[in-house]
């Protein structure tokens, strides 16, 4: 068989990758860390915010709820607080199922 690289996944996001990822500004990046005790980036010496996969993944969560699901701030703590696994799997599914969507999209174009 021959050789296959997996693609490389870094350690750490800027908050200006992680801002593109979603599409949102930087501040609202730093507002949510702020706002959401469960983001919590490394800083660096120069005081840049250094987020993790782990921090990211939990953006998506926060992002879904405030953003998809127009939940407000104190709704989406409450929300986090009261069942974070059921939250998550949920924003989860959501995502797979936006990935299929648009799969199925590209396959009906391409046919």
């Amino acid at each position: 068989m021959p050789y296959k690289e997996k693609p490389v996944e870094k350690l750490y996001y800027s908050i200006g990758e992680v801002a593109k990822m979603f599409d949102v500004n930087t501040s609202l990046i730093r507002f949510w860390e702020r706002e959401f005790d469960i983001i919590k980036p490394k800083k660096n010496k120069k005081g840049n915010r250094l987020f993790t996969k782990e921090d990211v993944e939990n953006f998506h969560v926060i992002f879904h709820l405030v953003k998809e699901r127009g939940y407000t701030l104190d709704g989406a703590k409450k929300k986090l607080k009261e069942n974070r696994e059921e939250t998550v799997n949920h924003a989860q599914i959501v995502s797979r199922l936006k990935d299929i969507r648009a799969f199925l999209l590209e396959l009906k174009e391409a046919l």
